[in-house]
């Protein structure tokens, strides 16, 4: 038997790590490009004055997403992944033409709907579980995290200057292209995954209802429930408490992520080589229920304290969407990877879609504290259920 130190990374897996990253952070360059800006632009469309419809021009996006993350994992455990990913990816870029000409908010909407159509995330994430090995795979996770976080970050400091630049239609458009830049991405860089035997059909409600993969999916929901609702009480604190001007937010977001992923690294090393897999995992969970009361607690007291929190918060959630898609992966039949992700992007997107609903109605009738407290008590039941899984039996050879 190998251990970690002397069974490195080979050469198709680091490939295969990198370039399944690039592919998820060219589309989501995409998308986080129009978060910053499309409300300034959205007054100059016909019935775009509407915020509801401004919303559901934001929000169509991933409600759409989350219909259809089953169907195209499952698809690709059944089909393949790169033929799903292709199809996907096509979708995505059909979306964000159809945005690109569009003259007015109700066009708009149908092409996010057409993007969200495009969910390709579980059978991206199945496809690296595919091309990994167990030892390695987390790293490989993390890479695709990481990268996310980073164009995220990239996005708040570039979107205003594309924005005066291209106008919204010529972003639509730039995200379309990248889509297809990400096509070419796939099929001329990423290794093709080893071909397998004919698979045994694995009944769906057996992935459902398994009970450390429904642990995992709670995981991912009360994790991005907890992101979005923090991104609605945050940006009026650093305005408020902070006195940093909303263009100037980045200036707190960049550096704050650039750190989280420096710390992020001794964290993963010891989950990854060295065993730590459950102690990081409830102590990441740990991290973001402190930062839930720490705002409340400081959240007033000035920039560098909320600079510190957020710091915190990145490091809790860079190490969580490394390692629970490594966990679902692991756990999971192998003849249903693909499925297994899919429910667990979906709840992932229910997350997302709940954070800024609850959130928002929260914060309008009860205060910042409420959506800390609610987002606390959410973590805490994470981490009840945490406590009490097993993790995936930890291999260190192929």
């Amino acid at each position: 038997m190998l251990s970690p130190v002397t069974d490195p990374m080979t050469r198709d897996e680091r490939r295969a790590g990198a370039s399944l990253a690039a592919i998820f952070g060219l589309r989501m360059l995409g998308l986080f490009l129009i978060l910053p800006v499309f409300a300034v632009y959205a007054p100059t469309l016909a019935g775009g004055d509407d915020v509801l419809l401004v919303g559901l021009a934001l929000g169509a996006y991933g409600l759409t997403q989350a219909f259809f993350q089953i169907p195209y994992g499952m698809a690709s455990d059944r089909w393949g992944r790169k033929p799903v990913i292709v199809a996907g990816l096509l979708l995505f870029a059909v979306g964000s033409f159809l945005a690109a000409a569009a003259d007015n908010i109700y066009w708009v909407i149908a092409g996010r709907v057409v993007q969200g159509a495009g969910a390709i995330s579980a059978a991206v994430t199945a496809l690296a579980a595919d091309l990994t090995r167990e030892q390695h795979r987390t790293k490989v996770m993390a890479m695709i995290g990481s990268t996310i976080g980073l164009v995220f970050a990239l996005s708040l400091v570039i979107a205003p200057l594309l924005f005066a630049a291209l106008g919204m239609p010529g972003i639509f458009a730039l995200t379309g292209i990248l889509a297809l830049a990400a096509i070419v991405l796939l099929l001329k860089v990423v290794p093709s995954p080893p071909a397998v035997a004919a698979k045994r059909r694995v009944p769906f409600s057996s992935v459902l209802l398994h009970g450390q993969l429904a642990r995992l999916n709670f995981g991912v929901l009360a994790l991005h429930v907890m992101q979005t609702a923090l991104w609605v009480v945050v940006p009026p604190m650093l305005v408020s408490a902070g006195g940093l001007p909303v263009a100037e937010h980045w200036k707190v977001y960049l550096p704050a992520v650039l750190i989280s992923f420096v710390v992020m690294v001794p964290a993963i090393i010891a989950a990854e080589k060295h065993g730590y897999m459950k102690p990081v995992f409830v102590g990441a969970i740990l991290l973001l229920v402190a930062v839930q009361i720490g705002l409340a607690l400081t959240g007033g007291s000035g920039l560098y304290v909320m600079g510190f929190w957020l710091l915190v918060f990145f490091v809790g959630f860079n190490i969580l969407e490394a390692i629970q898609p490594s966990m679902i992966s692991r756990l999971a039949p192998a003849e249903a990877k693909g499925a297994a992700l899919g429910i667990y992007n979906t709840t992932q997107s229910v997350g997302l879609f709940l954070g800024g609903a609850l959130g928002g109605w929260l914060l309008k009738h009860f205060g910042a504290s409420a959506v800390q407290g609610f987002c606390a008590v959410i973590g805490g039941i994470w981490l009840l259920l945490a406590a009490g899984m097993t993790p995936p039996v930890r291999k260190t050879s192929t």
